[in-house]
């Protein structure tokens, strides 16, 4: 049995990324939120595209405000309003200003903006009460960004300040990683669908739409297979088509110790590499990780063998191991190249934490911001594997390492934070 360190650097070193010349797709600016840039952009336009005022104001030559005041104002002619979107057409000589606005363009011979609250004006005349400092107020051409420089880096998310970047560098189309398609199937002669009734030991298949929602919210594309029953040939069946359509599949149940449990089985008879058969994980135990030889490229989405996870079948545990390790494995296969690691945080716990201490324990419950220090509370009731309904509103897992038994309360205790990023 694995530590869950060592399994995680083995399923992380398992991990291909998604090809930049294969894996790719071009989509418009306004779908583009989330996905994960291909290549790196670029933008022939300079920012500022010119020389702008950065608040109401008069523009100026320092040279004539320079030694101004309250006492003894520079008095200057206005020659020009000068509105954002309109291109002046004089030129400040000596003794003259421009009534300017936030985001203007600077005029020819003025290299200064006195704001507003520190000038009075008569008719076309404007008093200068303060002496500014030299190019005050004023966003030069290019001081943000050179044209022709790289805009953004290749493998970034693509979140609202990102868009709003690409938007103003006019890039209408992006090049982006393709989602990475996950196919997702639940195992066990006991499950039923939601829409079932229940006869006397069923059970429904949470997992299944727990499993397809984790994969939505990590950018990834879930591939819904269904219910398999405990019967070898349709497990074969269903984990054959799998992989010719999947970069990695995920199946809940069957991979425990038990007559009926034939994911294993299944893997070895289509010549699968099992990297992973239990891990050192309360709950979360039960989880096999295997990889297929490399498949013909032809009318494949790509030519990396998928990744099979076979998690554990009771809820909880099927939750916990997605967080653990699936999670990361998207995020790195989906080509971002930061930010796909695990967050764990040191924070207080509200509630006193126990564990047999005999594995690496995960207790869920919520992050809260008190006094701001951030304080784990645990879920109530039970935290058995099987129990799915005190999960709702999870937004983090303490983490109790082995031989660790008892965390008090206001104790530190490392939690992996659940985010999406």
């Amino acid at each position: 049995m694995l530590s869950v360190s060592d399994a995680e650097a083995i399923i992380l070193n398992l991990v291909q990324p998604l090809d930049e010349r294969r894996d790719t797709e071009v989509v418009d600016l306004l779908t583009a939120d989330s996905r994960i840039l291909a290549t790196p952009v670029t933008s022939p336009l300079d920012f500022p595209h010119w020389d702008n005022s950065a608040m109401d104001g008069y523009a100026v030559r320092y040279e004539d405000v320079q030694h101004s005041s309250a006492e003894q104002p520079v008095i200057l002619e206005i020659i020009e309003d000068i509105p954002a979107g309109y291109q002046s057409k004089s030129t400040i000589q000596p003794g003259q200003a421009a009534r300017i606005f936030t985001g203007a363009v600077i005029p020819a011979g003025a290299d200064t903006v006195v704001m507003q609250e520190k000038t009075r004006r008569q008719e076309n005349r404007v008093f200068i009460l303060d002496t500014p400092k030299p190019q005050e107020f004023v966003r030069h051409k290019a001081s943000f960004y050179q044209a022709g420089t790289q805009l953004l880096p290749a493998g970034i998310k693509l979140n609202s300040p990102e868009i709003a970047v690409l938007a103003a560098a006019q890039c209408p189309q992006l090049s982006v990683y393709r989602r990475p398609r996950v196919a997702i199937f639940s195992t066990g002669d006991e499950l039923v669908t939601v829409d079932q009734p229940l006869q006397a030991g069923q059970i429904v298949d949470s997992n299944q739409y727990a499993i397809a929602a984790l994969v939505k919210e990590s950018g990834a594309e879930p591939l819904i297979l269904g219910i398999v029953k405990d019967d070898p040939a349709a497990l074969e069946k269903v984990i054959t088509h799998a992989i010719a359509i999947a970069d990695i599949i995920l199946s809940s149940g069957g991979v425990s110790v038990g007559d009926y449990d034939y994911v294993d089985k299944i893997l070895e008879s289509l010549r699968a590499k099992i990297h992973i058969r239990a891990v050192e994980m309360r709950p979360g135990k039960p989880l096999t990780v295997a990889t297929f030889p490399s498949r013909d490229a032809i009318n494949r989405v790509s030519t990396n063998s998928p990744l099979y996870f076979g998690l554990p079948g009771n809820p909880a545990a099927v939750l916990v191991t997605f967080w653990r390790f699936v999670l990361p494995a998207i995020k790195k296969l989906s080509g971002i190249t930061e930010g796909w690691e695990p967050v764990f945080l040191k924070v207080r716990s509200h509630d006193e934490l126990r564990s047999d201490g005999k594995r690496e324990t995960y207790l869920w419950g919520k992050l809260h911001l008190i006094d701001g220090i951030y304080e784990f509370h645990k879920a109530g009731g039970s935290h058995s594997s099987g129990n799915l309904i005190n999960l709702a509103q999870t937004n983090a897992l303490a983490v109790l390492p082995m031989g660790k038994t008892l965390i008090s309360p206001q104790e530190q205790v490392q939690v992996l934070q659940l985010v999406n990023e």
